[in-house]
C-alpha cells in the first residue's frame, strides 16, 4: 500500500546524516594550501565553521607585502553564522524523523542542496574580493596580478602553488549530501528498480559512508622509476630496491632514492613533520612498505645508491637469511630512523 510516511532506511539515514554533520562543526571544512621552493612543508589554510586556522600569521605577513587583505576571524560574519546554521540542518534532520513524511524530506533534501550552493557561491565571492581588492602602496606590486585562490582544485600565484580542496568537514557534508539522496531516491521508488532488500539497502549506504570517512592519505604514492627525483639529493630515483617515501601530517609526499637520504632529509628540515614512513622490499621491485612494520639489514656489501647500504624486509624469516649471509644482525625502524 502507498504511504506518505518514510521508511526505517530513510530515519536510519537521517540519523546518520545528522551526527556527521554534528562532526563537520569541529573540524575543517575546507583547506587551502600554499607551495612554494622556501616553504618545504607548504603553508596550509584552515577553514573551519567558526574560525579560520592553520599557518595564518605567516599568510598574513606574505600577504601585506603584496597588498592582500589580512585575515581575521572576527572580519567574517559568516564564522559567527554558520556553527548554528549546520546545528539547525542537523535539528533538522532530526525532526524528519519525528515527522516521519516524504514532503519534508524532499523539502530537507531541496534547502540542504540550496545551503551548499550559498555557501560555495559565498567563498568565491570571498576568495574574488580577497584576491582583487589590493592595497596599492604594497610593497610589490604587479601590474594586472590578482591573487585571486581557485574555488576547488589548483592556480599558480606568483612563486606559490595554490591548492583549493575540502577538507573532513567537507567531505562530511558531501556524505550527508549522499545520505540524503540516498533516502529520496528510496522514498520516490527509484532504487526498487535495482530490486534491492531494505537491509541490503541500509548495508549499501553505510558501506559508502565509511568509506568516505575512512579515506585518508595514509597510502604510499608509487615511486616512478626513472622519472621521480629524491627530494634530498636530486638524483632520479632509478633502483626499484633502495627507494623510500615519507607522507607529512599535511599530506605532503616526498620521495627517496635512499634511506639514507630521507634521515638526512628529516635530519635537515626538523619543521616537517611525519606521518607515516614507507621504504622498498628489498627481494621486490619497487614495492613500498610501511617502514615500522619492516625488518632492516645494514652492510656495506648491500651497495645502496647514496650510500646508506640499508636493505628493507617484509618478513623477518627472509631479513634473517640475509643478515646471516653478510654476518650482520637486524635492526629495527627505531634504530634506523636515528
Amino acid at each position: 500500500m502507498k504511504t506518505n510516511r518514510i521508511s526505517l532506511l530513510s530515519k536510519v539515514l537521517l540519523i546518520i546524516a545528522s551526527i556527521i554533520l554534528v562532526v563537520s562543526i569541529f573540524v575543517p571544512i575546507w583547506r587551502i594550501e600554499l607551495d612554494a621552493p622556501q616553504y618545504p612543508e607548504g603553508l596550509g589554510l584552515l577553514i573551519y565553521a567558526n574560525e579560520i586556522g592553520g599557518d595564518v600569521d605567516i599568510i598574513n605577513g606574505l600577504n601585506h607585502y603584496i597588498g592582500m587583505q589580512t585575515l581575521h576571524t572576527e572580519n567574517f560574519i559568516e564564522f559567527t553564522l554558520l556553527p548554528y546554521i549546520i546545528a539547525g540542518y542537523a535539528l533538522l534532520f532530526l525532526i524528519n524523523i519525528l515527522i516521519a513524511r516524504k514532503k519534508v524530506l524532499y523539502f530537507t533534501f531541496a534547502a540542504f542542496v540550496l545551503f551548499g550552493i550559498i555557501a560555495m557561491v559565498d567563498f568565491w565571492r570571498w576568495e574574488y574580493n580577497y584576491g582583487h581588492n589590493l592595497d596599492p602602496n604594497a610593497a610589490i606590486i604587479v601590474p594586472g596580478m590578482a591573487y585571486q585562490p581557485p574555488l576547488i582544485g589548483f592556480k599558480q600565484l606568483l612563486n606559490f602553488g595554490a591548492y583549493s580542496v575540502p577538507d573532513l568537514g567537507g567531505w562530511l557534508f558531501i556524505i550527508c549530501g549522499l545520505l540524503l539522496l540516498f533516502a529520496v531516491l528510496f522514498e520516490t521508488g527509484v532504487l526498487n528498480r535495482f530490486r534491492m532488500s531494505k537491509p541490503t539497502a541500509v548495508t549499501l549506504a553505510l558501506f559508502f559512508s565509511i568509506s568516505f570517512i575512512s579515506c585518508s592519505n595514509l597510502d604510499s604514492e608509487p615511486i616512478k622509476l626513472n622519472k621521480d627525483n629524491c627530494e634530498y639529493c636530486k638524483m632520479t630515483i632509478t633502483d626499484g630496491r633502495f627507494a623510500s617515501e615519507l607522507i607529512t601530517k599535511k599530506g605532503r609526499v616526498y620521495k627517496f632514492d635512499d634511506l639514507r637520504c630521507m634521515i638526512n632529509y628529516k635530519s635537515d628540515n626538523s619543521n616537517v613533520e611525519c606521518k607515516i614512513h614507507f621504504v622498498n622490499e628489498f627481494t621486490s621491485n619497487n614495492l613500498l612498505i610501511p617502514a615500522e612494520n619492516a625488518f632492516f639489514v645494514h652492510s656495506e656489501s648491500i651497495r645502496s645508491p647514496m650510500g646508506g647500504n640499508i636493505a628493507a624486509f617484509s618478513e623477518n624469516k627472509k631479513a634473517q637469511e640475509f643478515a646471516k649471509e653478510r654476518n650482520t644482525s637486524l635492526k629495527t625502524w627505531k634504530e634506523i630512523n636515528q
